[in-house]
């Protein structure tokens, strides 16, 4: 979010808030991460906790204090250092305790019935994307080339997924094609499997080989529920045109 894009179609505030990098808080019309949490709030959800960084101080400022909020009370956690989607979600161990939780992205849109469908699941759980739904969103096709691919079994149940797949093994692969976003419900298991994991080739903890460790591991099963509906991308500079006109006069309510 912080690299020019002569190309991209922003305001001054945006570019301001694009030069800080804090992709949430993005102005449309209101901070991008109101439409993710009216989303969320929409789907029954009452308790958020928002894992942030130390230089995102501006995320805790609003939202603790500066945003009105009738239906949803908010949480912070801090991850200290950026060392992984694995390690972001075990900084929110204190708030979850031992209930089930859902996990998304502070940058994604996801369809109010993908999180209902979550929240109504039994155990661990993930919501999957089909592939020629993502295509009438706002992500262009070369990137959603690149999305993670989740495998499932015999039974529906998540088998793993399949990070950045090259052209010959998506070809490979049975349609539809279903995609991960990470939008994930976890049990306590989860905090167990982050702390067991050893970090990717790229030196992170990731939250997918949490998940694969509580897999084939811990054996748990993971319920994957398959969504026919785009998830919003707001990644770069460029994304940010084409979210605002999605989201054009969606209501949010937090």
């Amino acid at each position: 979010m912080r690299r020019n894009d002569a190309g991209a179609q922003v305001d001054g505030r945006q570019a301001a808030v694009a030069e800080a990098g804090i992709k949430a808080l993005i102005p449309i019309d209101r901070p991008f991460l109101d439409y993710v949490l009216s989303a969320a709030a929409d789907a029954g959800y009452r308790h958020v906790c928002l894992v942030i960084g130390p230089e995102q101080e501006a995320i805790r400022e609003y939202y603790g204090g500066k945003v009105a909020a009738e239906k949803l009370d908010f949480t912070f956690a801090c991850q200290s250092e950026p060392r992984g989607t694995a390690d972001a979600v075990a900084a929110a161990e204190a708030f979850a305790g031992d209930d089930p939780f859902v996990v998304i992205n502070s940058d994604n849109y996801y369809p109010v019935e993908a999180l209902r469908a979550l929240r109504e699941q039994s155990g661990p759980a993930v919501a999957l994307f089909e592939r020629d739904a993502m295509l009438t969103g706002n992500v262009p096709e070369n990137r959603i080339k690149s999305f993670s691919v989740g495998m499932t079994d015999e039974s529906g149940h998540l088998s793993r997924i399949l990070e950045k797949p090259n052209e010959a093994t998506l070809a490979s692969l049975p349609r539809p094609l279903w995609l991960s976003m990470n939008c994930w419900r976890f049990g306590p298991s989860i905090f167990k499997a982050c702390r067991a994991i050893r970090p990717s080739p790229r030196g992170e903890f990731e939250i997918t080989d949490a998940v694969q460790h509580v897999i084939t591991v811990l054996g748990e099963a993971f319920s994957a529920v398959k969504v026919r509906a785009p998830v919003l991308d707001m990644t770069c500079r460029g994304d940010i045109a084409s979210v605002t006109a999605i989201l054009a006069g969606t209501k949010v309510q937090l």
